[in-house]
């Protein structure tokens, strides 16, 4: 009898590993899979079926995307192109729609890659050989990767400047029209999304005569540029013909920046200190010119003080709250679970009451919690 209860506690421990095992592996394979594409991501999958009105991709392991009715009428030019095999990059429209496919875009997913490609172009200071395709009295029209962009007169080269008497407007015309037809080098300076703008620039000297240029500055020096462009991640700053620097958006303003093309416009005059030197590369700051409120915020706060500061932002790691110009504190996401706990009980806008957690003004550093009262 012994014997028979031992064997079945065996059996049933061995029984139970294994569901443990089961679940382990299951769990383990549930946590590797990665989320469901939402709605504007930007996906990419090879494409399985091609009939006269749908195109059909192989969204694995979430079943299979379509772009179909006025999404494939767009694509048409596109999608004569495609073959079964290939693999293409479109945008999540609806997640699943009545047929249980996965809506695609593709002509907004090739929109959006074209735009983040001229942003990175901007970025790397990428040079392209373009022909001019028309001009009028402020400068030359180009047209790069089926976008239309602009090259003011003042961004070309001194041998392509029309020297005109007077500055006059028609005769300037003449001149520019005569380069329609030739192909320039240029790079692109601006490329906004929204207004669909794109502007270029021809002045853009060689490597080593732009590292020559900036071995003449040296970090402290302070400078009066005119900005050259405008893009998401900061400010192009001209400090001398042929040389530009980078005021990154984090070097603005010691307050929140979203946009630099709110604050700043092609051709203002703007004064800023360089704060590193690399190669042909000049980094510069504008805020480093104005006082350091985080200086005046440690004579005033402290760890464990009660504040009232205003919700500003969210982002991946919580929301920030200003404590005064310039000076924002983190309430994490960890405080209430989740992203969207958060935002129903912290308001965009709206003042709470908080307690400073964290605080370290050299570091710039601060992280406040709420009253669990408020959070309840």
């Amino acid at each position: 009898m012994t014997n028979i209860t031992t064997k079945k506690d065996s059996v049933k421990d061995i029984a139970e590993d294994t569901v443990k095992e089961v679940f382990s592996v299951m769990d383990g394979f549930i946590k590797q899979t990665p989320d469901r594409p939402s709605a504007d991501e930007i996906v990419e999958g090879p494409v399985i079926g091609i009939d006269k009105s749908a195109v059909y991709v192989d969204m694995r392991p979430y079943g299979t995307g379509i772009i179909y009715g006025r999404e494939f009428i767009n694509s048409r030019d596109v999608i004569k192109k495609i073959n079964i095999g290939d693999t293409i990059t479109a945008r999540v429209i609806e997640e699943e729609n009545e047929d249980g496919y996965i809506e695609l875009s593709l002509k907004e997913a090739r929109q959006a890659m074209i735009w983040s490609e001229a942003e990175s172009a901007i970025q790397n200071k990428e040079v392209f050989e373009l022909v001019v395709k028309d001009a009028n009295k402020g400068g030359l029209i180009f047209d790069w990767q089926g976008i239309q962009g602009f090259l003011p007169a003042s961004q070309l080269k001194a041998e392509h400047y029309p020297r005109v008497e007077d500055g006059d407007k028609d005769k300037i015309l003449v001149e520019l029209k005569k380069l329609i037809g030739e192909r320039l080098s240029v790079t692109i300076i601006t490329a906004d999304t929204t207004e669909g703008k794109m502007v270029f620039s021809e002045q853009n000297p060689n490597q080593k005569e732009r590292e020559t240029v900036a071995k003449k500055y040296k970090i402290g020096d302070k400078i009066t540029g005119e900005t050259t462009g405008v893009v998401d991640f900061g400010v192009f700053v001209k400090i001398e013909e042929g040389l530009e620097g980078l005021v990154h958006i984090s070097e603005i303003d010691w307050g929140l920046v979203e946009d630099p093309r709110t604050m700043y416009s092609i051709g203002d005059k703007v004064d800023v200190v360089v704060i590193e030197v690399k190669d042909d590369k000049i980094s510069l700051s504008i805020k480093a010119l104005k006082n350091n409120p985080w200086g005046e915020a440690s004579k005033r706060y402290k760890k464990g003080d009660s504040i009232e500061a205003v919700v500003i932002k969210y982002n991946q790691y919580g929301a920030l709250a200003s404590v005064e110009e310039g000076v924002a504190g983190l309430i994490h996401v960890s405080e209430f679970g989740n992203l969207d706990k958060l935002k129903e009980t912290l308001e965009l806008g709206k003042s709470y009451c908080f307690k400073i957690n964290v605080f370290e003004p050299k570091e710039h550093k601060m992280t406040l919690t709420i009253p669990k009262k408020e959070v309840a």
